[in-house]
């Protein structure tokens, strides 16, 4: 697999850090399902209430299905 490079003339087009441009594409991947929130996190380069935060900025939900709460419920389970 090839690595990915963008040059900064590009960046500096965009009006974008490099650090900017990994959030911006970590959140779209994870809007598109494309990414687990831990997978989007990583690729940011945030800790994880620190990417919540940029999906909030965008107005982009956190995705969380019955699956995620029955998982939540058996872990409380576990730490009862």
């Amino acid at each position: 697999m090839k690595d990915l490079v963008i040059s900064g003339k590009l960046l500096k087009t965009l009006k974008l850090s490099p650090t900017d441009l990994l959030i911006e594409m970590a959140v779209h991947l994870y809007d598109t399902e494309r990414l687990t929130m831990g997978q989007a996190r990583k690729l940011a380069g945030l800790h994880q209430l620190d990417f919540q935060k940029e999906l909030a900025k965008r107005e982009v939900c956190v995705k969380y299905d019955l699956e995620d709460l029955e998982k939540d419920l058996e872990n409380l389970k576990i730490l009862d």
